[in-house]
């Protein structure tokens, strides 16, 4: 019956059976450490079993290895997200559950997520190379990381092109798919090991939590991170759980309604910059403006990222453009119910500083254009 089930119907019902309580809603549990089974007949001594492993039968012994509310999150996660996926405290832990579990002699990355880029150097003083990511250097047991869209811009790159490239080599190719996660696009469909979502962003959806999630189609791989994560402490908590757990369960609706009124927004500045109407703007970044072929197979649903970048003329004008908009909150991060703009510059020093990212929320597109051209114009 639940493989039948649609993602939304999924992400509401997907963990069921997990219910240990009468609650409709999922209760939290807060506690650290869970009695054992009052039948001394059921104790097994450590030397017996390996409480790391997935098949511990042990139900719930210490909140590090798991949880009821984890266990439920985990479930749910793997149903809408079309693998077996394991949730952490946060986006990068989970990078760094991939680069522990992987052990790559060489990580292929490129344009991406700084956070990543100062993960991959702190495994450098461990001996992991950091290349570009189609380095001829790759080869056996490397770690290709594709991030896409990629941020800030919100542009993609090919997948099927870039797995095929790690594959032949014999490397493992992992796709952050944080600005895009399904139902705007699955990586796992064009053969990626492994998919990364900041579950801080779109998956959240509140602004109000920390996490991240792996998914992958094999199970073994699936079992090492899990293994791994209870050991080095990379668990999402059981608070976080919890919150994310809520939220996933509108995930769809918001995601696909941010997607419209993004893009809306993005065809209004896309038309505006062609125009010249407002001189200030002078270039927009996003995934639905790219004309290569493989978009339409990437993202089949014409949903883009909520997510997107434009540039101005000036530093100035970037630096003083969010202090003039009335519905964007001028903070970091993105995915959340509210909009936000950032002059990126502020976290980023790789970026142009003349440019600003900005992630689109559920308020009415129209309100939205309206401030951002109000804002511009009043640089003219």
């Amino acid at each position: 019956m639940m493989e039948e089930l649609s993602l939304e119907s999924l992400a509401i019902h997907a963990d069921d059976n997990l219910a240990s309580a009468a609650d409709v809603a999922v209760p939290l549990h807060v506690s650290t450490t869970f009695n054992y089974d009052s039948d001394p007949a059921r104790l097994r001594s450590a030397r017996d079993i390996d409480l790391y492993s997935v098949n511990n039968d042990n139900k719930h012994i210490y909140s590090r290895f798991g949880s009821p509310v984890t266990e439920r999150l985990d479930k749910v996660l793997s149903s809408i997200l079309g693998g077996h996926a394991a949730a952490y405290s946060s986006g990068l832990t989970a990078y760094t559950g991939v680069i522990l579990h992987y052990h790559p002699k060489r990580i292929a990355i490129s344009q991406a997520y700084h956070g990543c880029h100062i993960v991959a150097k702190i495994f450098g003083r461990f001996g992991v190379e950091s290349v570009p990511l189609f380095d001829e250097s790759i080869g056996q047991g490397d770690l290709v990381h594709l991030e896409t869209p990629v941020n800030p811009y919100g542009t993609s790159i090919d997948i099927a092109e870039v797995v095929d490239f790690a594959h032949k080599r014999g490397a493992y190719v992992l796709v952050d798919s944080t600005f895009a996660p399904p139902p705007l696009q699955n990586p796992l469909e064009f053969g990626a090991d492994v998919v990364m979502h900041s579950a801080t962003k779109y998956l959240g959806g509140h602004s109000d939590l920390l996490a991240g999630v792996l998914v992958t189609k094999d199970r073994s791989v699936w079992q090492g991170l899990v293994e791994d994560r209870a050991v080095f402490g990379g668990r999402a908590g059981s608070m976080e759980s919890w919150l994310l757990l809520r939220s996933v369960r509108t995930f769809k609706l918001r995601v696909e309604t941010q997607s419209q009124n993004a893009q809306a927004v993005v065809d209004w500045l896309s038309s505006t910059l062609a125009s010249n109407e407002i001189p200030v703007l002078t270039k927009v970044y996003h995934s639905s403006l790219q004309t290569e072929e493989f978009i339409k197979q990437q993202m089949p649903n014409g949903l883009y990222s909520p997510t997107f970048s434009i540039e101005v003329s000036t530093k100035e004008i970037a630096k003083t453009l969010p202090s003039r908009l009335t519905l964007f909150h001028h903070a970091t991060s993105l995915g959340g119910v509210e909009s936000l703009i950032e002059w990126r510059s502020m976290t980023d020093k790789t970026i142009s500083e003349n440019l600003l990212r900005i992630s689109i929320g559920l308020e009415d597109p129209k309100d939205l254009i309206n401030d951002l051209k109000t804002a511009l114009m009043s640089f003219i």
